[in-house]
């Protein structure tokens, strides 16, 4: 590859990871000249979480084909790696002696990623609505794993009474699982998808992923990382390095190629999940220490994602973008 050709590569993966990326931005620097204040965030985050995203979804799944769905294995690698990080997470963490009721933060840091808003952004962005197509699925699975992990991992080492029905149950009444599951249902039944469903995914996607990159940016507290611990970077490398690596040798293992290595690889590089600073302060463990995670791998993820997928395009693993 030369220059030209090495240039234009990285241009295309910019493209796909600067305008997500650009409107968290946007948001930390409105919030913090005051025009994007707390109680107005948290109405913008409330609807576009209980509506919008489900409605995006809804529309995403209901445009898959699940009586002929194939080239699943992008999703078995993203439950197999995600179990592995837990896993070789925990022995580090053990073997660094962190103390241990930090571990589980550590250990829900390292694999947590924010895949159903930044993720989803993401694979919009790069392969539009293909991209929020096969993220769809994608999500429902992984995040049902997400949280059963949580569970297990901060009860381990918080001494939580949280259970892993608790966990199966919130899932079930999370407003982005049920629009997927009432795509995948409205795509299994014998009516025909109409038309105009097809057609409001683009203008969704188009209107509320802008509104809720800009609430994540608002919702930042900058100064947090002035008190930013070895701890704290630590699982960030694991969030934003280890993991992806992991998940993507796992996935090409499999025979994941193409598109679907670009989806997979897209929702497990993104930042720590806010979801997952709100269940260790539930837990009354160090939220602190969780919010620096969260914000540490927010604003570190645009140069790792973005590299990692100039990465994975040099060797043409990750099909075409869209233009």
């Amino acid at each position: 590859m030369n220059l030209h050709d090495a240039s234009s590569l990285l241009s295309a993966c910019l493209a796909v990871s600067l305008p997500t990326f650009g409107w968290v931005a946007a948001g930390a620097l409105l919030n913090r000249i005051g025009w994007f204040p707390q109680p107005l965030n948290g109405w913008i985050s409330w609807w576009s979480f209980n509506l919008g995203l489900p409605l995006m979804l809804f529309a995403g799944a209901a445009g898959v084909d699940f009586r002929h769905l194939s080239g699943t294995a992008y999703m078995a690698a993203g439950l197999l790696s995600t179990a592995l990080v837990v896993a070789a997470a925990w022995l580090y963490s053990a073997w660094r002696d962190h103390p241990f009721a930090e571990r589980g933060i550590f250990v829900q840091g390292a694999y947590r990623s924010n895949l159903a808003i930044v993720g989803v952004a993401l694979c919009v962005s790069a392969y539009g609505d293909q991209g929020a197509r096969l993220a769809a699925l994608a999500i429902a699975v992984m995040t049902t794993f997400y949280n059963i992990l949580a569970v297990i991992v901060l009860n381990l080492t918080l001494g939580g009474n949280a259970s892993v029905w608790g966990a199966v149950t919130d899932i079930a009444r999370n407003p982005l699982i049920i629009g997927i599951a009432a795509g995948v249902a409205l795509s299994l039944s014998p009516f025909p998808v109409p038309a105009f469903v097809h057609a409001s995914a683009s203008s969704l996607s188009a209107f509320f992923l802008p509104v809720v990159l800009l609430c994540i940016g608002a919702a930042m507290r900058l100064d947090e990382l002035r008190g930013s611990g070895a701890l704290a970077w630590e699982a960030c490398a694991w969030r934003l390095l280890v993991a992806p690596l992991l998940t993507v040798v796992l996935a090409l293992a499999l025979g994941v190629r193409g598109e679907a290595l670009g989806v997979l690889f897209l929702l497990v590089a993104t930042p720590a999940a806010a979801s997952g600073y709100i269940m260790v302060a539930a837990a009354r463990g160090n939220a602190a220490l969780a919010a620096n995670i969260v914000v540490l791998t927010t604003v570190l993820s645009v140069v790792t994602l973005t590299l990692g997928l100039f990465a994975l395009a040099m060797f043409d693993l990750v099909g075409e973008f869209r233009s």
